[in-house]
C-alpha cells in the first residue's frame, strides 16, 4: 500500500513538475566560402581556424536548437553532415537538421542591379558568388517535423502586401521584367516545426535579410531589407495563411537595428517579446551590452542585429550574447555573436 501511495505521489510530482529550460540559439557563423565545396574541405581537414572556433563557440552555450546563418549549402548536405560530426565529437549532438537551397547565387538571367553586366554575383536572387553560398541551417536535438515546414523563400516581393519596391524617374527599377521574377528573401524565410520530448511543437520562424547598404539613389537593398523583416508582420497577423498561435520564435539576422522601421514594429508587434539578451563583452568592448556584431572600420562597429524572439505565451528565463570579456574564440569564429535564449513553456 506505502508503494502504490508513493508511486502516486511522484507521478502527480511529475505531472506538475516544470519542465527543464529549452535552449535556442542563433548564430551568424561567417563560415561562407569563396566557391562550392570548399567548406566541406575546411570543416572535414579538422585544423581550419575558424571552423573551429565556430565550434568551441557552439560547444560553449550548447543549444537545444540552434540556426545557422552563413553556412554554404549544398545538395546532398554533405558540410552540414561534417558540421554535425565535429560537434557531436565536442559532445554537442544535434541529431536532426534541415536546410533548403537558399536564394543566394540563384541565377536569375536577367541584370538585377543595373549595372549593365549579366550573371554576376548581384544579379541572383540573393547576392552570391555560386548557388548556396551563405546559406541558412537549422540543427536540433530534437525531431524536425519535414513534411510541414513552410516555406516563404520563393515569396515575391511584389506580391508583399505594400511593398516598398525600388523607382526611379523611368519607371520600377531596375525593371518592370526584372520586379517581376525577383523574389523577397534573400536567403529564404522558413517556418520549421520542432518536436520536444514533451509538449506541442515548436516552431522556429528563421530568415537572414541582406544588407541595407551597397545600392544606388534608388535603395534597392535598403528597401528589401525592411520588407524582409516586414513579411513577418503580415504572417503573425495571418495576412500569409494559418500561422501557430502559440510556441513560436522569430529568429534570424535583421541586418536592422532595433531602432529601424521594420525592425521595430516587429519588437512592439503584441504576439511576441523581446528578451533583450546581453553581454558584458559587448558593454565593455562597445559600452552597450546588447550589441550581436562588431563590423571593423571602415564598417559601422558594433550593432545589435540578430535576434532570438520568443511568442508572448514562453516564459523567457534568461538570455544572453555569447560575448566574454576574453573574446579571442568568439572573434576568431565570427564578426557576429552567438545569441540565445532560455525558454520555459
Amino acid at each position: 500500500m506505502m508503494l502504490r501511495v508513493l508511486s502516486l505521489m511522484l507521478v502527480l510530482w511529475g505531472a506538475n513538475c516544470p519542465a527543464a529550460p529549452l535552449r535556442l540559439a542563433l548564430f551568424h557563423t561567417d563560415l561562407e566560402r569563396k566557391g562550392p565545396g570548399l567548406l566541406l574541405r575546411d570543416i572535414a581537414k579538422g585544423d581550419d581556424p575558424q571552423v573551429n572556433a565556430v565550434i568551441e563557440v557552439i560547444a560553449a552555450v550548447r543549444p537545444d536548437v540552434l540556426l545557422l546563418l552563413d553556412v554554404d549549402y549544398d545538395y546532398d548536405g554533405a558540410a552540414l553532415a561534417a558540421l554535425q560530426r565535429a560537434l557531436a565529437a565536442r559532445g554537442v549532438v544535434f541529431a536532426h537538421r534541415f536546410a533548403a537551397r537558399p536564394n543566394t547565387g540563384m541565377a536569375t538571367g536577367l541584370d538585377l542591379d543595373a549595372n549593365g553586366y549579366l550573371g554576376d554575383a548581384a544579379d541572383a536572387q540573393g547576392f552570391g558568388h555560386f548557388s548556396g553560398q551563405g546559406g541558412m541551417a537549422l540543427l536540433s536535438r530534437w525531431p524536425i517535423l519535414d513534411q510541414e515546414v513552410q516555406d516563404f523563400s520563393a515569396f515575391l516581393w511584389r506580391d508583399l502586401p505594400g511593398a516598398d519596391l525600388p523607382r526611379t524617374q523611368a519607371g520600377p527599377f531596375p525593371s518592370a521584367k526584372a520586379q517581376a521574377v525577383q523574389r523577397l528573401s534573400t536567403t529564404g524565410h522558413w517556418v520549421v516545426p520542432i518536436q520536444p520530448p514533451s509538449g506541442a511543437p515548436i516552431y522556429v520562424l528563421a530568415y537572414h535579410a541582406g544588407p541595407p547598404a551597397f545600392e544606388g539613389p534608388e535603395q534597392r537593398n535598403t528597401k528589401r531589407n525592411g520588407d524582409e523583416t516586414r513579411l513577418w508582420l503580415h504572417y503573425l497577423n495571418g495576412a500569409l495563411g494559418p500561422r501557430p498561435e502559440r510556441r513560436f520564435v522569430v529568429m534570424g539576422g535583421a541586418n536592422q537595428a532595433p531602432s529601424g522601421a521594420a525592425m521595430g514594429a516587429l519588437l512592439a508587434h503584441p504576439a511576441l517579446q523581446d528578451p533583450a539578451p546581453r553581454s558584458a563583452g559587448s558593454l565593455r568592448s562597445a559600452g552597450d551590452p546588447f550589441h550581436t556584431v562588431f563590423w571593423p572600420a571602415p564598417g559601422p562597429g558594433a550593432r545589435r542585429v540578430d535576434y532570438v524572439l520568443p511568442s508572448a505565451d514562453w516564459q523567457v528565463v534568461e538570455a544572453g550574447v555569447f560575448w566574454p570579456e576574453e573574446d579571442t574564440v568568439a572573434r576568431a569564429a565570427s564578426r557576429h555573436r552567438l545569441v540565445w535564449v532560455d525558454l520555459q513553456p
